[in-house]
């Protein structure tokens, strides 16, 4: 299968790059970064320093995860998404000076198997978007999501369930161990 890497991308020596990966134009894969393997890295999107990327994930153009980002498998990243990890910005120090790297803390973000994150969505530092889970474009996730949770708005709030193919459920999420939410299409 290889590797696509486009001649405008930029991939560090360091970084793993899964089979069967395309990373498109302008994209950049900083040093020890783990992307899986059959996943599409669109025009643009960058993925710091020690991200993991599951097998099978597709991000789209302009996507940034940040250091400590994680996307389990299966993963969708609409287009301008972006992973935030640091809950106290600054680019000074109290007493003016630079903030370097050793005066912050990474507060990573991440998407469980199956999530699914709407463009221009921002999930900021230290949120976990849930398993099969559903964000609607231009969402702001300022907290954890459930699995299967359809969630829009800003901050971003449960407005129903989604069912694995990604249309809404019919009856919300089930209790733990039981099964899970579907659509009229799906429902067994």
């Amino acid at each position: 299968m290889g590797v696509f890497i486009h001649e405008t991308a930029r991939v560090h020596p360091a970084a793993q790059i899964g089979d069967g990966t395309k990373i498109w134009n302008e994209a950049q894969v900083r040093e020890n970064a783990h992307v899986g393997e059959q996943c599409i890295i669109g025009k643009g999107t960058y993925i710091g320093e020690g991200v993991i990327v599951g097998n099978r994930c597709k991000m789209e153009n302009r996507v940034s995860l940040f250091e400590g980002a994680e996307l389990e498998d299966g993963v969708f990243v609409g287009p301008h998404v972006a992973f935030l990890n640091d809950k106290r910005p600054r680019a000074i120090m109290p007493d003016g000076r630079l903030k370097g790297i050793e005066d912050w803390v990474v507060s990573p973000a991440k998407a469980c198997y199956g999530a699914a994150i709407g463009g221009g969505a921002v999930l900021v530092p230290g949120v976990t978007v849930g398993r099969w889970a559903m964000v609607g474009s231009g969402a702001v996730v300022t907290k954890d999501v459930p699995d299967f949770a359809l969630v829009v708005g800003n901050p971003a709030r449960v407005i129903g369930y989604v069912c694995r193919c990604g249309a809404r459920a019919t009856a919300p999420a089930a209790p733990e161990g039981e099964r899970e939410p579907r659509c009229a299409d799906c429902a067994p």
